[in-house]
Order: C-alpha cells, then structure tokens, then sequence
C-alpha cells in the first residue's frame, strides 16, 4: 500500500463494523478507521452550560410564559425545541439546517436531557407560531427574568443604541433596498438594538425593513426598553451615534430624566459654528476640546455641545469629519446633558465602542444573521432567539466562568463547550465520560459546582485584554483554560 492509499478488511461482521487502514500523511505507520456502536459527542463542554440553565430554572420560566402549546402527544415541548436551537446556536450553527449537526448526537442529548432532538423543519415551525403579539407574550416576560438576575453596577448600567444590516437574499418580507455598506445595492433587514455595556447585555431589539433609517421610531423603541427594567435598574447614560441625532429624541431622554452623549450630525449650519471657534483647551496627543451651547433651527432650546478636534498627521489615522475651512483638523461633535468637563465627555463616548463589538459578536460568532425565513415575525423571533442565547451566554459566565472575564462566544466554545466524550452506562446509571485529552472532567467539576450556585445577583462582568496565552489557546480547540 503506498502512502495515502486505502485498504478494506472484509471480515465476518456487517458491513458498518468493516476496517479501513490508511497512511496517515506524516509517518510510516497505519490508523484503522472502524464504526462504534458507542455514542460520541464533541460538545460535552456544555454540561456546565446546561446545569446553570437547570439551577435556574429556565425552562420552567420559558414553559410559563409559552404563548403556544402542541396539541400532539408525539410533538416535542416548545420550551425543549427552544433549548434545542439555542444550543445549536452556541455550538456554532449559522443555518436552521445545522440543527442537523445534533439531531444524531445521542451523547449530547443525554446531557441536555432529552429523548428526541427536533431537526430543522420543527424548529422553523416553531418560530414561525410567532406573531407580533406572540413576540411580546414571550420574550419580554424572559427579558424581565433575565434582568432580575443582574447585580446592577452603584453608578447604574450605560445604554448604547446602535442599529446594524443583514444582508438577504431572496423575496422575505421586510427585505428591502437600503444602507448596506457590505452589498451595496441588495436587500437587507436593519435591527436596532439598545444594549448594557457593563454586563454585556442586549437589553431590547426590534427586527426592521431594510430601508429604515437608523434613528426611526427610537423613541418607541426606547419606551418598550425602559418598561423593560425591574425596579432599581439604573440607566446611567444613553449613548448613541449620529443616525440618532435628532430633536425628539433629545426631549424626550430629557423629559425622562435621562443623561445623554448622542454624536452630532455635521450638517451646514453647525459646521459653520465650528469653523468659528477660536478657544481650544489641548490635551494628551495632539487633540484639542472645546464646548459651546447652541439652539439649532428646529430645536425647542439651546444645549450644550462637546467639540474635539485631531491634528492630521502623518501616518496616523484621524477619526472625525474634515471641515473646507479648517483644514490640517478632523472634527468630532456631541450633544450632551452632563456636566462633566469635555475631556471626560470624550472618554466617556469612547467606551460605547463596545457595542460594535458584541454585534459583531452576534453575528460572526452566533450567526444573528443567518435564520431567515420568509415570514417577518418569524425572522424576528429567531433573530430574538440568537439575542437570548447571547443575553444567556454572557449571565453564565459572569457567574461561572468570572475568573477569566468577558470572552466572546467563539472563544467560549473553543475553551470550554468544545470536548469529546463517550455515552455509557454504570448499572442503571447514565454516564457520559469526558475525554482526558480534553480537560476530563477535572476541567468541569468546578464549572459544574460553580454553575449550581444561585441566589446572589450575578454581578457584571467587564471585559479584558486576552493574554498571549489565550490568544493561542482560542487556535487551539479543546484546550484546557476556563
């Protein structure tokens, strides 16, 4: 047999126990591929997952507030074909499809504790039952749990709006043309979401046509957000960008008693004032601040804005919009409430980075974009699905992984979910027993100790740098970190 070639071993078994040998690509010797009756699963990693899940009691808490029911008696709960997506959905899925991937995977059905696995088409239909008004029955009740859980920071939480495209392809309702920076031209859909930048935490969402404006219906928007909050959640600042610039929304952050730092729309008028200024306070790295008040034309009153300018220089990037008769600067501007000096408003706006990041994260890691059907709400209520599972992930693991702070969800696969175990039996006991290779379960006994530990608030979780070591460990799939 020359190397890379293939031999099979007929033998009397049927035909699934046969033996394929071949060369590996590196070395002289031989591997044996054979089939085991034995179930195997590579995501045993989710065991403390789903024992935090338990403690908490959420699928009682999704089963309460289940808009639906099934009247078969062979069809599967709601509550369990929900858990079945949202691991899916943590494990790496991007299509309803790949709910494939775990219908066969008996060992990890041990682990979530279900006999029968919904495939792909049972779960499309149950987020097709989703109408609007089966949208706010379920998920804002959950929503509301969630937050109950939360130890909320003694300055109260930072709420960030951002909106972001999902590119579609097709005819689905609410697809339309619009802003897509990516496929310029295609449609898309455009959500807008308001998210707690301390936990992180996505605190409302809504699904929207593509040709929605970043900024349209905020203020409804924000309504439905705040009725959100349990008692005694601060919102200590609303930060947002320009596609929010906009005067209704100003009053009623105002009427409402809420701070804000909401970037300003350079349009003609204002970058006349700019031009104009001539008191400039310089800080660290060739930036300058300055403030005014200003009442612009279809405005109600005068407020305060907050200007930084940034010398180009060269090999350096400026961030900021040019003016024709300033040249040599880049301009950012900001309307705000507060009474901090412009320096800290500056750096204050600047942590609202972080919301580009966990959308990024829904999407490159959880694949938000990626469950479309042709019906709206039920787009919507997937999309909400993907939310929850990401709301849920970061509670986990300020809970239970908190020693090793925020990490994005596809570095919480490879270090923790990801792990090859074997399903077995000990008499009457299930067993599943975890690869040593990969961690064993000396990696999960404290995860798992950890994750059955409830009653206090969860406290929120900052994120920090990743190590080198990490940075090597997220390549380095079933590693043993937590």
């Amino acid at each position: 047999m020359h190397s890379g070639g293939v031999t099979k071993t007929d033998t009397a078994q049927s035909a699934p126990n046969d033996t394929i040998k071949f060369t590996p690509l590196f070395g002289s010797g031989e591997v044996k591929l054979q089939t085991t009756t034995k179930a195997v699963t590579p995501f045993a990693g989710m065991a403390s997952f789903f024992a935090w899940l338990g403690a908490l009691e959420f699928p009682k808490r999704a089963a309460e507030v289940m808009p639906f029911e099934y009247r078969s008696p062979n069809a599967i709960a709601p509550e369990q074909t929900l858990l079945a997506f949202i691991s899916a959905v943590v494990v790496g899925a991007s299509r309803f499809a790949h709910a494939g991937w775990l219908r066969h995977d008996k060992a990890f059905h041990a682990l979530l504790g279900v006999e029968r696995f919904p495939g792909e088409d049972a779960i499309r239909r149950f987020f097709h039952r989703f109408t609007q008004a089966r949208i706010e029955a379920f998920w804002r009740p959950l929503w509301k749990w969630m937050l109950e859980l939360m130890e909320v920071p003694r300055a109260g939480f930072s709420l960030d709006l951002d909106s972001t495209v999902f590119s579609r392809e097709g005819n689905q309702q609410g697809a339309a043309r619009g802003y897509n920076p990516r496929r310029a031209g295609r449609k898309s859909h455009h959500p807008i979401l308001a998210v707690l930048a301390e936990m992180p935490f996505v605190l409302h969402t809504w699904l929207r046509p593509g040709n929605t404006g970043a900024g349209r219906d905020v203020v409804e928007f924000l309504k439905e957000a705040l009725k959100i909050l349990p008692v005694g959640l601060k919102i200590r600042c609303v930060r947002a960008d320009s596609g929010f610039f906009d005067q209704k929304l100003l009053g009623f952050l105002e009427e409402r008693g809420l701070s804000y730092i909401v970037v300003a729309r350079l349009a003609g008028p204002l970058k006349g004032v700019l031009a104009g200024i001539r008191q400039w306070t310089v800080v660290e790295g060739g930036y300058e601040v300055s403030e005014l008040r200003i009442k612009l034309a279809s405005w109600n009153m005068e407020r305060r804005f907050v200007v930084l300018r940034e010398r180009i220089r060269e090999g350096k990037e400026a961030v900021g919009r040019k003016l024709l008769d300033v040249p040599g600067y880049t301009y950012r501007v900001w309307v705000t409430s507060r009474t901090e000096s412009a320096v800290e408003i500056w750096r204050d706006y600047n942590g609202r980075a972080t919301v580009e990041q966990r959308i990024e994260e829904m999407k490159n890691d959880l694949h938000a974009d990626g469950f479309c059907t042709k019906a709206f709400f039920a787009t919507e209520a997937a999309f909400l699905g993907v939310v929850l599972s990401y709301n849920l992930l970061s509670l986990y693991q300020a809970q239970v992984t908190r020693q090793s702070g925020y990490r994005k969800p596809s570095t919480m696969r490879a270090a923790v979910f990801v792990g090859g175990a074997i399903l077995g039996r000990k008499g009457r006991d299930v067993v599943v027993r975890l690869s040593e290779s990969w961690g064993g379960l000396k990696k999960h006994i404290p995860l798992i100790q950890q994750a059955l530990k409830t009653g206090n608030p969860i406290a929120p979780l900052l994120a920090r740098p990743p190590t080198p070591e990490e940075k090597c460990s997220e390549l380095a799939c079933g590693g043993c970190s937590i």
